[in-house]
């Protein structure tokens, strides 16, 4: 089981600010899960929300932002304890940091509530600038825009991204054409892991924060669990917790 951190090591660092990658690594993540959206001016950021206020000192729409004016806020939020100032990266940023990491990325599309249009081609291009196919995995609640990638880089690795209980998920996903299904743990019933393996997906599920749901999806066979806190998902692991 691959231990990934969710937006960084986001339990104790600003989520999907480069100091949460970092120390994700250094707390023995295997890899990181991030967010990407596009500014107003087209460019690529990293950030969960659509809107800034939860994570940052400002308030608005990442859509109504440049690139430039969205680098001025402070994404620091409930850390300002910290005494610094964390930006939102830029998703070159992000992958000219990852190129020289031997750790993987779930890069999700963060289409949901805002399809962006060409978003899919823009990540596309950075991945190939910096060389990340094989260390890449796309996934998004949108799967629509799973399968437009898809169309793109057929090479890739996909995962598609539910939070509801589907019916006979491994069926829907191996008709997607992907190798991966990203649920939410809670719905990882025995019966619904056994239907995903018999279809031979891979299993990646996001948000495990407790040392006994890392321990059940470490004794379900689960491939990556996805958690804010990868050191406690470490000692997990590690048979020290």
């Amino acid at each position: 089981m691959l231990n990934y951190g969710h937006r960084g090591f986001s339990g104790r660092y600003p989520e999907n600010t480069m100091a949460a990658f970092c120390k994700a690594l250094e707390a023995g993540a295997d890899g990181v899960e991030l967010d990407v959206q596009l500014t107003r001016d087209g460019e690529m950021v990293v950030i969960h929300d659509e809107r800034v206020d939860r994570t940052t000192d400002g308030t608005g729409f990442v859509r109504d932002f440049s690139l430039a004016e969205i680098r001025q806020l402070d994404a620091s939020y409930q850390f300002k304890e910290a005494g610094q100032v964390h930006r939102i990266p830029s998703f070159e940023e992000y992958c000219e940091w990852a190129a020289e990491q031997p750790a993987g990325t779930n890069i999700e599309l963060k289409n949901g509530v805002y399809d962006y249009p060409d978003l899919e081609h823009k990540v596309l291009g950075l991945i190939r600038k910096y060389h990340l196919e094989q260390k890449v995995i796309i996934s998004s609640f949108n799967h629509y825009s799973v399968k437009r990638m898809q169309s793109l880089a057929p090479d890739l690795v996909y995962g598609l991204l539910e939070e509801s209980w589907v019916y006979s998920p491994g069926a829907y996903a191996e008709g997607l054409g992907v190798q991966c299904y990203h649920p939410y743990w809670g719905s990882l019933s025995d019966a619904v892991v056994a239907d995903l393996k018999a279809h031979h997906l891979r299993i990646n599920t996001f948000t495990v924060n407790t040392e006994e749901a890392a321990r059940d999806m470490l004794q379900k066979g689960i491939d990556i669990v996805i958690g804010n806190f990868p050191d406690m998902v470490t000692r997990v692991l590690k048979g020290e917790a």
